[in-house]
């Protein structure tokens, strides 16, 4: 029953948005090649839709495989800063020290160093989703309730039992709370690498189209990226709910 308020509200605002693009793009003193309306993106999306599409499997690859080096590579550093404390000690400060360095200033680093193909896009695409996921499964697992701990100390359980039985299992819904940060910001990490370099791609093909002032096939691309981010936050978030349904009664109660 709130799920219908939510969806409705929801498509009210998408449609006063689109509204009020087309009302800005329909002004005369609006250039259409500066602002395309949502009729000629939409007609960008129909003329287009195969080139769009091929460009956009590209991107999605990257982005899925990017993503998932960073799930692996981000829980491991976390359980490890976890179990070890002079790890992370160590770590966590060269970890946050990763976020500050803008990303359009790496991007043509990695190409340099991986050189153009696949390897460069999954660097930054991993290295923008590595953080949220690293920080919050290290938070999950430090937030694990007392008791459960004392309880397992007065069972005799090892420390890998505690961990594996107790404290991971307490650290899914930090883990699904970073996972779903990095799908909406995995699409940004494939754009700025195929800004740098790449054949092919959405990221390429919204910069070549608003290079040759193609700006409807512009945003057509920009929408499609968007759909992306979007289905990626939506595909975490049934994650989280079928993985972690205690947490969804707790937020209830």
């Amino acid at each position: 029953m709130r799920t219908f308020p939510r969806v409705a509200l929801a498509t009210l605002l998408l449609a006063l948005v689109l509204a009020a693009w087309q009302g800005v793009a329909s002004l005369d003193s609006v250039d259409d090649l500066t602002l395309a309306s949502p009729a000629e993106t939409a007609t960008a999306l129909s003329d287009d839709w195969s080139l769009l599409m091929d460009n956009a499997w590209v991107t999605l690859e990257e982005v899925l495989l990017g993503l998932a080096i960073a799930v692996v590579a981000g829980a491991v550093l976390a359980v490890a800063m976890h179990l070890w404390q002079p790890l992370r000690d160590a770590a966590y400060p060269l970890l946050i020290a990763s976020q500050a360095i803008p990303i359009v200033v790496l991007a043509p680093i990695f190409v340099l160093a991986f050189d153009y193909g696949m390897g460069p896009k999954l660097a930054i695409v991993a290295l923008i989703c590595f953080f949220p996921i690293t920080v919050n499964v290290l938070d999950g697992l430090r937030s694990t309730p007392a008791e459960l701990l004392k309880l397992m100390r007065s069972l005799g359980a090892s420390r890998l039992q505690t961990l594996r039985k107790v404290e991971l299992p307490a650290a899914l819904p930090s883990f699904f709370t970073g996972l779903r940060v990095a799908a909406s910001v995995s699409v940004i990490g494939a754009v700025f690498g195929e800004w740098a370099g790449a054949d092919e791609g959405l990221g390429r093909l919204v910069l070549l189209a608003n290079n040759q002032l193609q700006t409807p096939r512009a945003y057509a691309g920009i929408v499609l990226l968007t759909l992306m981010a979007v289905a990626l936050f939506a595909l975490a978030t049934i994650a989280d709910r079928l993985l972690c349904p205690w947490n969804r009664e707790e937020a209830k109660a």
